[in-house]
């Protein structure tokens, strides 16, 4: 693992806003917790936490949290899967350095279960190319980042940029690339030897 990893020294005392009284259990985070349990979110968090070796423990809200996540993807500070926050980081020592984080992660964990569960990864990843071909930034722009609260997750808000330059960048690019593959299968031709 890279130093780059937030990994306590010693055994830390878990943060304030980690310990399981910190958030109310409100009939609205119950009808979250059963609805990502039914759309099956939360099961695969699970299995995705289980499967990056993560270190489970429950959280407020009936959140579970998981720590220690051994992959780099998906990129980000913590990431949340129906009711699961993952994290590479140790969570105490992250949530020291970022006190909004959870509750952050855990408006994503609302919208996992008003968007039914696994259609929330492909409206995420439409919201995530909108934001960037809006600002240049992934987040800025996404619905999901701003309804969570882009602060409370340690983003930035980026301005909008004029879309048309961006999409003639993208055009050229585009032509570029084309033209690039017509000239490689022209030239493929080049060196045979043609028939009598």
């Amino acid at each position: 693992m890279g130093g780059h990893y937030l990994r306590p020294a010693t055994a830390l005392p878990r943060h304030p806003s980690l310990e399981r009284r910190a958030l109310p259990d409100t009939g609205a985070v119950r009808v979250r917790h059963v609805a990502n349990w039914v759309n099956l979110s939360t099961p695969f968090g699970l299995l995705v936490a289980r499967v990056g070796g993560c270190r489970l423990r429950r959280g407020p809200a009936r959140s579970v949290l998981a720590d220690y996540y051994r992959w780099t993807f998906p990129a980000g500070g913590a990431f949340t899967i129906g009711d699961v926050v993952i994290t590479r980081h140790d969570l105490d020592l992250l949530a020291a350095r970022r006190p909004t984080l959870l509750e952050h992660e855990l408006v994503h964990s609302t919208q996992w279960a008003y968007c039914l569960g696994l259609p929330f990864l492909p409206l995420y990843v439409v919201s995530m190319a909108w934001s960037w071909l809006r600002t240049g930034d992934r987040a800025a722009r996404s619905v999901f980042e701003r309804q969570a609260g882009l602060h409370l997750g340690g983003y930035e808000d980026v301005q909008p940029r004029p879309l048309g330059p961006v999409v003639g960048q993208g055009m050229r690019r585009m032509m570029l690339l084309v033209r690039g593959r017509r000239g490689l299968d022209a030239g493929a031709a080049l060196g045979e030897e043609k028939g009598p």
